[in-house]
């Protein structure tokens, strides 16, 4: 039986709309990552860039479950001695719901220069309004909803 290895040269790529309304932000992040990575094509290769766009659309509606809201937190450094600093995901979720939405993908995708072309096939937006009505993208319904 021989192994089908796909060819970074056959870009047959598609662009897909996901609705984030309701959506658990680790069940969102986790499927959106997989069709970035190309999961859910039967020519699915781990060292090739074979996944679609994927535009996210009202992540101002997105949901952390239990107590999440108030227990967790975004750490980051800023670079300086004693640059730690945290934001609770109840301030981040109000004021940056679109970047915690692409940090959460992003953290799901590998860590290497193949994950770093992916995220770039990522757009993230807070409401349903986005400019990519000219590439005809397609509604995808995640599982998971609340």
């Amino acid at each position: 039986m021989k192994t089908y290895l796909h060819n970074p040269a056959d870009k047959s790529t598609k662009w897909y709309i996901v609705d984030a309304t309701d959506m658990p932000l680790g069940r969102l992040a986790s499927q959106v990552a997989a069709i970035l990575r190309g999961k859910n094509k039967p020519e699915f290769t781990p060292n090739v860039d074979a996944g679609d766009h994927v535009i996210v659309i009202n992540t101002d509606k997105v949901v952390l479950t239990g107590k999440k809201v108030e227990q967790k937190y975004y750490r980051y450094h800023t670079g300086y001695i004693g640059g730690l600093k945290e934001v609770q995901y109840k301030d981040m979720l109000a004021e940056k719901s679109d970047k915690s939405v692409y940090l959460a993908v992003k953290g799901m995708l590998p860590k290497n220069r193949i994950g770093r072309q992916m995220i770039k096939k990522l757009r993230v937006y807070k409401d349903a309004n986005h400019g990519h009505e000219a590439q005809k993208p397609e509604l995808v319904t995640l599982e998971g909803k609340r």
